[in-house]
């Protein structure tokens, strides 16, 4: 993808704010008020000065109207310097879910502030299984006097335990709906959990006959369906950042590493392993602006391409995180490195919305169909 000079202005203008703040001594990778998980500062700063939150939401909204293909451009450098942020859980996830409703009323309610940073929304979906299956939520729903109630708990819920806002994906009698709930009303309960990749902040959340209010009539599935493809696209990006950042460190480390008397980088077969690595990111990346480019034209197999990135900048990641840690030897597996931060990230974004091999069944059934 042939990138626009808006949007090379700003791929430099998030790659300069990351820069600059850790160079003012805080670090990206860490939220140092111990809060959400991610550094309010600096996601402060995304938001205020950047506007990255409101890039994919219509003006209406509150937001800059702007596609896929900008958040795409932040995704990328939020993944190269392993910046934990609310982005994907809330402005894509939660944001494209309520855009795909159609509930208006809804949207206008709670986007803007989602657009503006100043609201987290998170979206609880997922089971313990981890599937993200549009069909099969975690919740069940039942009407009552008051509206409606629902029971259940959902897994891997992102910025869960600290989100101003709840959406909630439920099994009702008349299929798959989604609701707005009070993270902190009567029978919510929401806890953190600890997982490999320490830069993501995973949440189970359990509901308890909590009210919820109905968001859109009848699209549940199609909104879940919706938000989980460009979720999808979204992290592939993420991934294609982490991992054209970890190659860039190992190939300056073997330019510096001496065995035998001379760096390492100068041996044919590390040249040629480093050279595989190369086109794999290359390749990576492609089809993951691809399925960008296609979000933004509203493709009619846009699931397809979404699975496909998904799958392949998964597994593109791992492999780079996994050569990165053996390309440095032991360094690469001590805590004070970044190469075991890149391998976690590379193992947590490869289950997220479900495993490369669930999306390759995606799309073997609809080749094979």
């Amino acid at each position: 993808m042939q990138l626009t000079g808006e949007q090379r202005d700003l791929r430099d203008a998030v790659r300069g704010l990351l820069a600059r703040h850790r160079g003012q001594g805080a670090d990206p990778a860490a939220g140092p008020d111990g809060g959400p998980g991610y550094d309010r500062a600096l996601w402060r700063r995304l938001c205020g000065e950047i506007g990255v939150a409101g890039l994919a939401i219509p003006r209406d909204y509150g937001g800059a109207g702007a596609g896929p293909a900008e958040t795409h451009i932040v995704m990328e450098e939020l993944g190269r310097a392993l910046t934990p942020s609310p982005l994907l859980g809330s402005p894509v996830l939660a944001a494209q879910a309520l855009l795909a409703s159609g509930d208006a009323a809804a949207c206008q309610r709670l986007l803007p502030g989602i657009a503006a940073g100043t609201t987290i929304a998170a979206l609880a979906w997922a089971s313990e299984d981890g599937r993200w299956d549009p069909a099969d939520p975690a919740y069940g729903a039942r009407p009552a006097p008051s509206g409606w109630v629902l029971t259940g708990e959902a897994h891997y819920v992102l910025d869960g335990d600290t989100a101003d806002v709840l959406l909630a994906a439920a099994h009702t009698p008349d299929g798959i709906a989604l609701f707005e709930m009070d993270p902190r009303g009567s029978g919510v309960t929401r806890c953190a959990v600890t997982a490999m990749d320490s830069s993501r902040r995973l949440a189970v959340i359990r509901l308890d006959g909590a009210a919820g209010r109905l968001v859109g009539a009848g699209t549940g599935a199609q909104s879940l369906a919706a938000a989980r493809d460009l979720a999808c696209i979204a992290l592939s990006a993420e991934q294609v950042g982490a991992a054209q950042r970890a190659l860039d460190l190992t190939v300056a480390y073997t330019k510096v590493r001496v065995q035998f008397g001379r760096p390492i980088g100068s041996f044919q077969a590390l040249q040629h392993r480093m050279a595989d690595l190369h086109v794999l990111v290359e390749s990576a990346r492609s089809l993951s602006y691809e399925a960008a480019s296609a979000a933004a034209e509203g493709a009619a197999d846009l699931g397809l391409r979404a699975a496909a990135a998904k799958a392949y900048c998964s597994e593109a990641l791992t492999r780079v995180a996994g050569q990165m840690i053996q390309l440095h030897g032991a360094i690469g597996i001590t805590w004070e490195h970044d190469a075991h931060r890149y391998f976690k990230r590379a193992h947590g974004t490869g289950q997220l919305f479900g495993q490369p091999s669930e999306h390759i069944a995606r799309i073997a059934a609809d080749v094979i169909s």
